[in-house]
């Protein structure tokens, strides 16, 4: 392929977009898959068709949506990539140039998009009622075909799904099977309008409930108890006037505090509980618990503003110090009058920003969280590597949230890492008990991996790596998908 443009610094590198989409029959194995990993694990990044329409758009979460997938059965693996066709692609592809400009601001696309779904549906993945879902937060899910990776479209679940947009980050109730989600801005950009569904495991949906957050603000995250469901607000926020300045959607307000939701998952919205907290960003959420009259959130949380990428409103420098991102654990007394909640740090010498636990255990007491992250005491091989990418994930660590034990996986000296996946052995295995899986970059030999460990056995390494004869499209998330719960083919 001739490549007629240059691409900006922030889709460059380990980022930098593939721009193909691949069929990989058999891939090459070092070591052995386990016999009994059978399923699909699919990972979801942007990877831009043509590069930003302006040069300071930075943004890394701006590329069009672009789906992988490793089918794995009785220790072979074929790997396929597909683009999600969403209205901005297609137009993009068209016009053979990128028609929509600063992230998530319609006003800054070309005259012609006006009214166009700008989405790229690059953020994450979940599957409901034997569909398989692409999804971004400003958007309706796209429905992927589980085997050919076609968009075969939006997908409002039988019609009953109102919001206008879609989290990225759904949660399956392990005990009944149902599908927990909202829509944040659900009325469309700039409102402070949330609405909560429940979608049952046959795909219709069985609860709406609508309520306002008390700021406009990215909402990525829930987490879920038997008792209650948690909404968080952070630091991100927007305006009419930030927008009409040409802006990208989220800027960074340092004057902004916190706030956390806490609903009885059997309430109306006016038992909903709002707490007010200091400035946090808890992007992403591992889980949580409800004991007595408390909740107890686990969640990876940084001070101040976690991504570079996204402006800071007053024109303050991006802090990396307070952008340091850490587990704690968020303590709410229902039962007290306070307003605020109590903070402590949990794992301080573990950095990372996209935590994973064992998801049969979403909303149940649990012990273990995994989590990508840069052991520093590992070596780097500059030189073989082609330089310095900069800071890499070079390792996965099993967090034991009772006895603080860390337990860890290294992937080597010239790759990093995207985020973990973690896969039961069997079912019914006790949690914990199965493989850690991952997406890993190879520097030296500029060409993509995956990764798979036995979770128990971490310190041992790998237990087999897929390699692929190319470096494979950017990632944000991961999801895995067992063979018997979507109808997958068999990959031969």
């Amino acid at each position: 392929m001739t490549v007629s443009f240059r691409y900006d610094p922030a889709t460059t590198g380990l980022f930098a977009p593939a721009r193909f989409e691949a069929d990989v029959f058999d891939c090459e194995v070092e070591g052995r898959i386990p016999s009994d990993l059978n399923g699909a694990f699919y990972r979801i990044g942007p990877d831009h068709l043509y590069p930003p329409k302006f040069r300071d758009d930075a943004n890394l979460f701006h590329g069009d949506g672009h789906v992988g997938m490793f089918r794995i059965a009785n220790g072979h693996c074929d790997y396929r990539s597909r683009y999600v066709r969403t209205p901005r692609y297609l137009a993009d592809r068209r016009a053979r140039k990128q028609l929509f400009g600063n992230y998530r601001n319609p006003g800054t696309n070309d005259p012609a998009m006006r009214g166009v779904n700008g989405t790229v549906a690059n953020t994450a993945l979940v599957h409901n009622a034997g569909k398989l879902f692409a999804l971004k937060e400003d958007s309706l899910p796209w429905e992927i075909d589980p085997n050919t990776l076609e968009t075969r479209g939006t997908w409002d679940f039988h019609g009953r799904y109102l919001s206008k947009t879609f989290s990225a980050h759904p949660k399956i109730d392990p005990v009944t099977g149902d599908l927990l989600t909202f829509g944040y801005e659900a009325t469309g950009d700039l409102s402070d309008d949330v609405f909560f569904y429940v979608i049952g495991r046959d795909g219709h949906v069985k609860r709406e409930l609508r309520f306002k957050a008390p700021v406009v603000s990215m909402m990525h995250d829930m987490a879920v108890t038997r008792s209650h469901v948690i909404f968080n607000t952070c630091g991100f926020t927007t305006s009419k006037a930030w927008l009409a300045s040409g802006k990208v959607h989220w800027g960074w307000d340092p004057q902004l505090p916190t706030w956390v939701g806490i609903l009885p998952r059997g309430g109306s919205a006016k038992d909903l509980r709002w707490f007010r907290g200091p400035q946090r960003a808890a992007i992403h959420l591992l889980n949580a618990e409800t004991i007595g009259d408390k909740v107890v959130v686990h969640a990876p949380v940084s001070d101040a503003n976690p991504f570079p990428f996204f402006p800071q409103v007053d024109g303050s420098p991006w802090d990396p110090v307070k952008a340091r991102t850490v587990l704690r654990r968020w303590t709410f007394d229902l039962g007290s009058d306070k307003d605020t909640w109590d903070e402590e740090i949990l794992f301080p010498d573990i950095e990372g920003t996209l935590p994973r636990i064992d998801e049969r255990f979403w909303s149940l007491p649990n012990r273990y969280g995994f989590v990508g992250y840069q052991d520093a005491s590992r070596p780097f091989d500059a030189r073989r590597a082609g330089g310095s990418p900069g800071r890499v994930t070079n390792s996965y660590a099993r967090l034991d949230l009772q006895t603080g034990k860390v337990d860890s996986y290294f992937a080597g000296d010239t790759h990093s890492l995207s985020e973990v996946q973690f896969v039961p052995r069997r079912p019914g295995a006790a949690e914990g008990d199965g493989y850690l899986i991952g997406h890993a970059v190879n520097f030296a030999d500029r060409c993509s991996e995956l990764v798979i460990a036995d979770a128990t056995r971490l310190a041992d390494g790998d237990l087999a790596r897929v390699r692929l004869p190319f470096r494979a499209h950017p990632q944000v998330h991961g999801w895995w998908v067992d063979a018997a719960d979507l109808p997958l083919a068999d990959p031969a």
